[in-house]
């Protein structure tokens, strides 16, 4: 009861703050984050070409969070840490502290959710991840079959993770366990996007517990990107049309596109979470993925002198005032 009330007043802190900010153009927090993504590590199986972790195209060092951090960081995070994210860049399964992970957090009763490609759901990490008291496992799911999986997963076994997940759904109910949820979610691409009714009726007999149609991230989309869908619901960009001069007589169209978030000078997550990177950086939201937005290092600063400090409210500062010039931004689905 006491913790609820704790992290109900922080709650009541973060949106006030946030409002008279969004009011008054001023930087006003006075909460701590109740909601956070801490990263396990920042490596994958898979090859997805829209992913930097996959394509192994990440500028920053690839490496494994150590316990010792971990501890400390929860510790400081604590009492108003209420939802954490244990994944950021990377497959969570692939550090052999993710269990570990999951145990601690739960243990402060913090809800815990994590994503996956589903390649390691062998009995053993099925058996682990109902035992770790895991809230939330989203599975990424972008096919119904190997060649439309395959065609963003890359390097990616569909009858390996249909196997994992009817491990998980079995043993799940074989305990009478309520957690993890299981919600299946599939990228909707030009590659499956005709075979929607398929997948949602493939997650219906696998028994998951929610199945989830997400827009794609294309980080080169301004003149069309081959993934995207043609249906313009499960797009997470609008065409235009513009007029390009071909000579002096004549122009010919050309077809362009643009995020369909206008991007408003305001942003919830500045006031309410942050993404903490595997060796202790603490970056913005999850648009950083590089961490080029760096507001400081856990090695060296404690994280409430980060959360209050001048670059942390200069970058909140930017979003009040020109959300749209800065570059993680412009490829945003925030829109409150």
């Amino acid at each position: 009861m006491i913790l609820l009330l704790i992290r109900s007043i922080n709650l009541l802190k973060i949106v006030a703050g946030y409002l008279i900010s969004r009011i008054s153009g001023r930087v006003i927090h006075w909460g701590n984050p109740l909601a956070a993504s801490i990263e396990p590590n920042n490596s994958c199986n898979l090859r997805c070409p829209e992913c930097p972790a996959g394509m192994k195209e990440l500028t920053r060092p690839r490496g494994l969070m150590q316990p010792e951090l971990f501890h400390a960081v929860i510790g400081q995070l604590l009492p108003t840490l209420t939802y954490l994210t244990l994944y950021f860049q990377g497959e969570p399964y692939l550090s052999k502290y993710f269990f570990d992970f999951i145990v601690l957090a739960r243990s402060k009763k913090i809800f815990v959710a994590t994503s996956t490609n589903g390649h390691f759901l062998d009995e053993v990490a099925v058996s682990q991840t109902i035992d770790s008291g895991l809230n939330r496992l989203i599975i990424s799911l972008d096919g119904a079959n190997q060649q439309s999986y395959e065609a963003y997963r890359q390097g990616g076994d569909f009858e390996k993770v249909i196997s994992g997940i009817r491990l998980l759904v079995s043993e799940k109910k074989r305990l009478k366990k309520r957690t993890p949820e299981i919600i299946l979610q599939c990228l909707v691409l030009k590659s499956n996007e005709n075979q929607l009714k398929e997948i949602r009726k493939l997650g219906k007999d696998l028994g998951v517990d929610k199945i989830v149609f997400k827009t794609a991230q294309l980080n080169d989309y301004k003149n069309g990107n081959p993934m995207m869908p043609e249906n313009a619901k499960y797009a997470r960009y609008r065409k235009k049309i513009t007029k390009s001069p071909v000579n002096s007589s004549a122009c010919s169209p050309v077809q362009q596109y643009s995020i369909k978030n206008n991007l408003p000078n305001f942003c919830f997550r500045m006031w309410s979470s942050c993404v903490i990177t595997w060796d202790g950086k603490v970056v913005p939201c999850c648009f950083d993925k590089d961490a080029i937005h760096v507001m400081g290092d856990l090695g060296k600063q404690t994280f409430g002198e980060i959360w209050r400090s001048k670059p942390y409210d200069d970058f909140r500062k930017g979003i009040l005032e020109h959300r749209k010039s800065i570059d993680i931004c412009s490829n945003c689905s925030q829109t409150f």
